[in-house]
């Protein structure tokens, strides 16, 4: 069989991903922090037909190697972690790290995820959840609880929650925290714009050792009354999928072609 059969097909197969990569991308353009995907390729194996050969001087020259490649495949699917625009709502929960780190929420079995989505409310035992009813927790990893009596609450750039309450008094003893790991790019994602730890997203695997306040160690500040959306580019990824659409189209030629010389071959005997 021809060579280049089995090169379009490769061809195919990846561009077929990289148009499931931008499709989702499109599909996430206005979920609340959401982060962009993107799908790089890489060559496959090529097979070698003449080796090298090494030049011998004042005698013959050296020979460069030929090689013929046999397609392609996706190396990588990577997250862009690039910042999201700012949406202003006006509401003190909807909150946005301005910079780097994460939320951190946990669920009833006291798993925690790190998220970038800050659409959080406060439940009927003041506790700050997010949409889903996960537990936002502070910079100690603890779940965030507001005092009774409260009248009023604001949160300021450090995180800290401002409680003016019944009597007059204000508590500042609550703080909301955030994680920063060394390389966003290696959390796994989960749904619900939650992501998981992975051993490659950064040495400590625990989340709750890395959580800290916001503003110090690198990590972003909060601001309360916004939103970070989707960071999708709607330009770049129409663009990618003309791409993927013609790069689809051109190694399905190049099978039909491949398939139409097999015909002639058989063929020529009548």
């Amino acid at each position: 069989m021809l060579r280049s059969l089995y090169t379009g097909v490769s061809g195919m197969r990846g561009f077929q991903t990289k148009l499931d990569v931008v499709a989702n991308n499109i599909a996430n353009v206005n979920t609340v922090g959401f982060k962009a995907g993107r799908a790089m390729f890489a060559d496959v194996l090529s097979q070698t037909i003449a080796g090298v050969t090494a030049p011998e001087e004042g005698t013959r020259g050296g020979i460069n190697p030929m090689q013929v490649g046999l397609g392609s495949k996706i190396r990588s699917i990577d997250t862009l972690f690039t910042q999201g625009s700012p949406m202003m709502t006006g509401a003190t929960t909807d909150l946005m790290i301005d910079g780097s780190g994460f939320f951190a929420v946990q669920d009833a079995a006291g798993n925690v995820y790190l998220t970038r989505a800050g659409n959080f409310y406060v439940d009927a035992a003041r506790q700050l959840v997010t949409a889903d009813g996960l537990l936002v927790l502070d910079e100690g990893g603890g779940p965030i609880q507001l005092d009774e009596g409260l009248q009023s609450f604001s949160i300021a750039k450090d995180g800290t929650i401002i409680q003016v309450l019944a009597d007059g008094t204000i508590n500042t003893d609550v703080r909301i925290g955030v994680v920063r790991v060394a390389n966003p790019a290696g959390l796994e994602k989960v749904g619900e714009s939650r992501y998981r730890m992975t051993p490659n997203a950064d040495q400590e695997t625990d989340p709750l050792a890395l959580i800290g306040p916001p503003g110090e160690e690198g990590r972003g500040e909060i601001l309360s009354g916004f939103l970070e959306m989707s960071n999708v580019d709607l330009t770049t990824e129409f663009t990618e999928m003309i791409v993927a659409q013609r790069g689809f189209q051109a190694n399905a030629r190049i099978t039909t072609t491949s398939d139409e010389v097999l015909q002639e071959l058989v063929n020529l005997k009548r």
